[in-house]
């Protein structure tokens, strides 16, 4: 069994990219992280003390066996796969991507779904052009622990005009406590174009007693003009996996991206997902659910940055607390100088199932522009006794009325998930996790 790399810096992150057989300039970068990773702190999320976490067991690079048809794909894997494939497909297994479909229509449109690892060599001026420009390797230690580690990944994009019918479905799964597993996605969108882009990442550990897997995980997106992007995104990964994932979405003219996110993860959570409407007439749309068990620990952070002018963000994110988990929920709307007629608005619910149980709702509006539109609403609290004495009153019992209640507080999310056979699994998870 290898040992988890517990430290590394300039030269063990360039090590790790000559053993790839990376291209000089992503050597360069990797080591430039390297370096970063050694000397900056983690970050400071509100109430949410990072360093009683295990964030320091980076694991080894692992890369799985690459399989040519979907069928060859490890049992665990293929489990998972929702029976809707008909749009493109790519599989991650612990560090390196080992399965690619993209139909020949899609190829001949210009389409491009590979590994980012792929494409650092064969796409090279589309990744560096944006590659960590929206999420920078400067921002932290985990920002820089990821840009050194990075691995497998999933790289779309996107032609001028081509509109992609069918989701693109991305598996990232992870199942040796002992691999790297950092998986970055990064989709360029553009002008005109459309794309549906649903992820799952799960992990199934049969880790020894006293091991933690960290998945370190980054989302880029960059809309230009006109583009429509729509992200989903599901984890659901044993307690023994710590899950920070980092989102970021960048548009410009008129573009619109929604993120529709069910945060269903067992272990300790750290996310982030920050739209940046840099562009006149953007738009974000944001829809997030998360689900606290056990004594969980999540800090949750929506953020929207108004730039451009007429650009408008909504914000809803819903959690449900049960046993002794706690969460921290922000919201934070920003509103730059000259972004006139900007419209943010955000609402933040938690509902606490249990005594113990903790939540809290932070609304931030940050406004430096007059001639703007802003609102939040935030609420914590128990199950309703009204709506379960009601349903109760029609012969329901009282276990189910809860239940019909918790389900209806998600919905406006779990409803939203592009994919049917998705919907499906997330509902599974959601009983699974409420008991």
């Amino acid at each position: 069994m290898s040992t988890p790399t517990t430290s590394f810096g300039r030269e063990a992150a360039a090590a790790l990219s000559r053993s790839k057989n990376e291209p000089a300039w992503l050597i360069a970068w990797r080591e430039e992280a390297g370096e970063l990773a050694a000397k900056l702190e983690l970050p400071k999320p509100e109430k949410m003390p990072l360093t009683r976490w295990t964030l320091d067991q980076y694991g080894t690079d692992r890369p799985s066996k690459t399989v040519s048809s979907a069928a060859d794909l490890p049992a665990a894997i293929a489990e998972l796969l929702p029976e809707d494939t008909q749009g493109a497909l790519i599989v991650q297994h612990n560090s390196s991507v080992v399965f690619t479909r993209l139909s020949e229509e899609l190829k001949a449109k210009g389409v491009v779904l590979t590994s980012l690892e792929e494409a650092a060599r064969a796409h090279e001026k589309l990744v560096r052009e944006h590659l960590m420009t929206a999420y920078k390797k400067d921002e932290h230690k985990l920002a820089a622990v990821h840009a050194a580690l990075w691995n497998g990944g999933v790289f779309l994009y996107v032609p001028r005009n081509v509109d992609i019918e069918f989701p693109v479905q991305a598996l990232l799964f992870a199942d040796d406590a002992d691999a790297t597993f950092m998986p970055h996605v990064l989709i360029v969108a553009d002008t005109n174009s459309r794309v549906s882009f649903v992820e799952q990442a799960a992990a199934e550990l049969n880790a020894g007693e006293g091991r933690t897997l960290l998945h370190n995980a980054a989302v880029e997106i960059f809309a230009k003009s006109g583009a429509h992007v729509r992200y989903a995104a599901v984890h659901h990964m044993d307690a023994g996996v710590v899950d920070v994932s980092y989102r970021r979405a960048v548009l410009d003219n008129d573009a619109r991206v929604e993120w529709i996110v069910g945060d269903l993860h067992n272990g300790n959570t750290l996310t982030d997902t920050n739209s940046v409407l840099q562009g006149n007439g953007s738009a974000s749309d944001s829809k997030i659910i998360c689900v606290g068990t056990g004594s969980q620990r999540i800090s949750l952070t929506t953020r929207a940055q108004h730039i451009g002018k007429s650009s408008e963000s909504d914000m809803v994110t819903r959690a449900v607390m049960k046993d002794e988990a706690t969460s921290i929920i922000n919201g934070i709307t920003k509103i730059e100088h000259g972004s006139t007629k900007a419209n943010g608005q955000q609402t933040e619910k938690v509902l606490m199932l249990s005594p113990k149980a903790r939540g809290d709702a932070n609304p931030i509006l940050l406004i430096d522009e007059d001639d703007v539109k802003a609102g939040h609403a935030a609420s914590v609290g128990q199950v309703n006794a009204d709506q379960v004495h009601y349903l109760m009153s029609r012969g329901i019992s009282r276990k189910e009325a809860e239940r019909l209640i918790i389900h209806g507080f998600l919905d406006p999310v779990v409803s939203e998930i592009p994919l049917a056979g998705l919907r499906e699994q997330l509902h599974r998870i959601l009983e699974r996790k409420l008991g």
